[in-house]
């Protein structure tokens, strides 16, 4: 990131999920507040460039961050049956989950870069999205600050129940770092969860797999956001349970077609292996 401006990667995540709900139907991810949050000069670019949104990597690109999203709240909600109270979305961008949120009693701490996050409170702001008395923002520079300070400063509850999300996040990390995250989150609490996505090693791809991964590295690099962090399945899985995770779940394309693109006649559906889900407790 520029200092002093937003994620470009979480904006384009953001208008990701607002063609879901304009073009996709039905949709994966109920998010109708995705076109409202990314401001109406994005929603209306993207209405008046119709066609491109049909492009099939354009489509593959929308269905996996349509499903992430929707894998994500998914385990937040096995979570609560469970007995959590507390959700943390690390690198929220423009999600809007906190302000549709049907939990009642569901504290909610977003954390984001504090450049991202003033520019999405500005963006919540301009379209007269109320911020609800359970969503609380936490700005942390992570090269300055530590994680676990800020959250207990804005009243997070460190040694209680916690669901993470961290989507579109560990890609642009050092493997390093992603697992020090992994670590202190499994620290505060042993029963807390996560769910995240991450970049498959070049050894785990196809070779026209490589060849996409090149042209979308090439893409993030001209955001200044290039990709750093990347792993093998049975390799995070087991640092995973080494940490002390007990279970690790990571479904497969074709595991995620199942559970969310069945039986569709628009054909909408995740392809290929560039980046994948998993959520650990």
């Amino acid at each position: 990131m520029k200092i002093g401006f937003p994620s470009k990667t979480a904006q384009s995540a953001a208008i990701r999920r607002a063609e879901h709900q304009l073009f996709d139907f039905p949709h994966v991810l109920e998010d109708p507040i995705a076109p409202w949050i990314i401001g109406p000069k994005a929603t209306t670019s993207i209405l008046f460039g119709w066609l491109t949104a049909y492009f099939p990597i354009l489509r593959y690109m929308r269905a996996f961050i349509a499903a992430r999203s929707r894998y994500a709240e998914d385990q937040l909600a096995r979570a609560i049956a469970a007995g959590t109270a507390q959700y943390v979305t690390l690198g929220a961008g423009l999600d809007a989950f906190p302000y549709r949120n049907p939990y009642s009693g569901l504290r909610v701490f977003e954390v984001d870069h504090p450049d991202t996050q003033a520019w999405k409170r500005r963006r919540l702001a301009l379209a007269a999205i109320p911020v609800p008395s359970s969503v609380t923002f936490v700005p942390v520079d992570f090269e300055h600050q530590r994680l676990e300070i800020e959250l207990e400063r804005a009243g997070f509850r460190l040694d209680e129940l916690a669901f993470f999300s961290w989507l579109g996040v560990t890609q642009y990390l050092t493997n390093e770092a992603v697992m020090a995250t992994f670590t202190l989150i499994r620290s505060l609490c042993p029963d807390n969860a996560i769910a995240f996505d991450y970049a498959l090693a070049h050894q785990a791809l196809s070779e026209v797999e490589k060849i996409a991964l090149g042209a979308l590295s090439e893409r993030v690099v001209r955001a200044d956001e290039p990709f750093r962090g990347f792993f093998r399945p049975e390799v995070l899985a087991n640092d995973l349970r080494k940490i002390g995770f007990r279970r690790v779940e990571s479904p497969t394309t074709d595991q995620i077609n199942a559970l969310y693109f069945r039986n569709r006649l628009d054909g909408l559906r995740v392809r290929g292996s560039l980046g994948a889900l998993m959520c650990v407790y």
